[in-house]
């Protein structure tokens, strides 16, 4: 059996054709020309599934459904988009209607960060894993939670919104609109913005150097970087930064205890500079310390591809409410 995988997002479109086990056969990506209209858009994703099933040397009779990934609340029962809020014209428009005018297959739909915590628990971090969680450290902190090997949306599908719970009462404004929420705190966004603020307070620190003292070149990644360098900015911004995300996982874990969570977007690219100092402040500060066979937290594996591989098994019957 194969599948088409469209992880669909404000900036590109990417899809691939997937096997039963998870194997990428043929993928491409697209630019999602977000100012176009939704006809256009849809019709330019399913040419390039037709092209990419050729390229997989299949055609469109053996491809047994196609799986969407995409930002914002979904409606999963009747692949509608409820509101995408950086790709507004599909606000309450059927991926179903639309693509079977092109492409007559079944369609699925789900919210991307949840699709690609299903990547993960099928081909990457957390596959074999009952109970698992996918964190996205990224522009935000996107979560996707899987329960018995099932995406848990909640009532309605609009849950596992995880970058938005609150760490600091009336802490700083989050993109949503509250204040002190996980994202505003832990996602490269935050970490940037942290950096930022330092260097306006320490300008002797080695992070001007780093970015040839243009502020704006300042990344997720410009912390890190003169942290190990030596330089006591950067190790303190590290060190804050850590304390943060290692508060919000903490917190995650005594309501849902999973078995991992995968930590995945350009932060996660840290690796060992990242998951060493956060396992140590998480134990620091974990519900149940004394517990055997704690929660792992380890680095998502599937990068790019998860949000392709988890659309490909949406239509999975393991996979609850579809």
């Amino acid at each position: 059996m194969y599948y088409i995988g469209i992880d669909f997002g404000g900036m590109s479109a990417k899809i691939g054709v997937v096997d039963k086990s998870g194997n990428i056969l043929a993928k491409a990506s697209s630019p999602t020309g977000a100012d176009r209209s939704v006809s256009e858009i849809v019709k330019t994703v399913a040419e390039l599934c037709f092209e990419q099933v050729q390229i997989a040397k299949l055609t469109m009779d053996e491809i047994e459904y196609i799986g969407i990934a995409m930002p914002g609340t979904i409606d999963i029962e009747n692949a509608l988009v409820h509101y995408s809020p950086n790709l507004q014209q599909f606000n309450n428009v059927s991926w179903k209607d639309e693509l079977q005018k092109f492409v007559d297959k079944p369609i699925y739909i789900g919210n991307d960060a949840n699709v690609a915590a299903l990547g993960e628990a099928f081909a990457g971090a957390t596959k074999n894993c009952q109970h698992s969680i996918m964190i996205t450290l990224g522009t935000g902190v996107g979560g996707g939670i899987i329960i018995d090997r099932k995406i848990y949306g909640g009532y309605k599908y609009r849950g596992a919104e995880l970058g938005h719970m609150v760490i600091k009462t009336d802490g700083a404004l989050c993109g949503c609109g509250k204040r002190g929420c996980f994202e505003a705190y832990a996602s490269a966004g935050a970490l940037k913005r942290m950096t930022y603020k330092a260097v306006l307070l320490n300008k002797d620190s080695l992070i001007r150097d780093l970015v040839d003292n243009r502020l704006e070149m300042i990344s997720g990644k410009t912390a890190f970087d003169a942290s190990r360098a030596g330089d006591e900015t950067g190790k303190k911004i590290v060190e804050s930064y850590i304390k943060y995300l290692a508060e919000g996982l903490t917190n995650i874990i005594t309501i849902f205890s999973p078995e991992v969570i995968a930590i995945g977007g350009g932060v996660s690219n840290e690796g060992d500079n990242l998951l060493l100092p956060l396992r140590a402040e998480m134990e620091k500060i974990a519900y149940g310390r004394s517990c055997k066979d704690p929660t792992r937290v380890v680095i998502a594996e599937l990068g790019n591809d998860a949000g392709i591989i988890g659309a490909a098994m949406l239509g999975q019957e393991f996979i609850e409410n579809v």
